[in-house]
């Protein structure tokens, strides 16, 4: 069967899919919708995207991605409300960043059509997937590859853009304990730490499991150089309470500018929390965690919105957080999803309606 949605053409499945979820017991990123957004970028323009069934993708063993990893991504959610109402969280943010992403892997930039009608269109299609829980929500996973063929080391010339979706119930990470790098780098100046590229978390795998059998659940990043100084926390951005100044690195070749960081900092700057964006250095951290002064470390990113940190390891040592009755952590995270679930009130501008 064949529609359109804002204006793009729609082949529906022939039965869906969705009598066989259990709503109740979802977990994170395994269970997906009837339908995805496609489009193809071939000869030198981008032609016009298409929703079709969720399936599996054809694709010849000469494909570019198999070879020369031109790949990028982007993580969003969409959320409804006591009323049945649909929400982005700054989707504009998103779609920049991917463009800003595709650049640097030279890969070709998505039209702004493609990226917010293609993601509206797919999101009303199926807005029956998306749960109602409070916490939960309906994972968005924008992605494009290098479909081109050839063996030969150089862009590909053809890219497919895909945007796929997967309902997900809340997302509870608890407070995890995390191991400081002292060996291993996630990203290197120059490089492409800052855009959200696949081979960027390839390369955390390693160290990450490592990390595991030593008994912690993730990594804290460091300098490529010195190892010196904090850089993320697995896949997020890492935040630092020191006294009542929360710290975080600043944005750089090596760092992604996480949505929900620069969410983090304006909110924070709203409630009269002191912050400072500069170079946090391990030594800074021991001392404050041996002088009692390290009230909270997080980690912020699309997820779990904030993940706080009950515990680091450095140099054999491990030093636990205290529990802080007026946490940092709790009352950011609320300011955020408030607006997210259209609990609260949203004087920025960052509450976007779907339907």
């Amino acid at each position: 069967m064949s529609t359109l949605i804002e204006n793009i053409p729609v082949e529906k499945v022939k039965s869906s899919r969705i009598h066989e979820v259990d709503f109740d017991n979802l977990s994170f990123g395994n269970v997906f919708t009837d339908h995805m957004l496609v489009a193809e970028y071939k000869n030198g323009n981008w032609e016009n995207p298409k929703i079709v069934p969720y399936q599996p993708l054809s694709l010849n063993p000469s494909a570019k991605i198999f070879h020369y990893g031109q790949s990028i991504f982007e993580g969003m959610k969409a959320y409804k409300d006591a009323e049945g109402s649909v929400w982005l969280f700054r989707p504009e943010e998103n779609r920049k960043r991917f463009n800003i992403s595709a650049s640097r892997m030279a890969m070709p930039e998505l039209p702004e059509h493609i990226f917010m009608n293609g993601l509206e269109a797919l999101i009303k299609l199926e807005k029956d997937w998306i749960p109602s829980d409070l916490g939960s929500s309906l994972y968005i996973r924008p992605f494009m590859f290098a479909s081109g063929e050839g063996f030969h080391a150089s862009p590909a010339d053809s890219y497919t853009f895909i945007i796929a979706l997967a309902p997900s119930g809340a997302y509870f990470s608890g407070k995890v304990r995390v191991l400081i790098e002292e060996k291993y780098s996630r990203a290197a100046n120059g490089g492409v730490g800052y855009a959200k590229a696949g081979g960027n978390y390839a390369g955390q795998f390693y160290p990450t499991q490592l990390a595991i059998e030593k008994g912690y659940h993730q990594v804290i990043w460091t300098d490529d150089n010195t190892h010196e100084y904090l850089e993320e926390a697995g896949a997020m951005n890492v935040f630092v309470r020191i006294g009542d100044t929360l710290l975080t690195g600043p944005t750089s070749d090596r760092i992604l500018d996480g949505i929900t960081r620069k969410s983090i900092l304006e909110i924070a700057n709203d409630f009269d929390i002191p912050t400072e964006v500069r170079k946090i250095s391990v030594t800074e951290v021991v001392n404050a965690a041996k002088e009692g002064t390290l009230k909270e470390m997080f980690g912020a990113g699309t997820a779990a919105v904030v993940s706080p940190i009950a515990a680091f390891g450095y140099q054999g040592v491990d030093y636990s957080l205290p529990e802080v009755d007026d946490s940092y952590a709790t009352l950011l995270k609320k300011q955020i999803t408030d607006i997210q679930y259209n609990t609260g009130e949203d004087k920025y501008g960052w509450r976007h309606k779907v339907v």
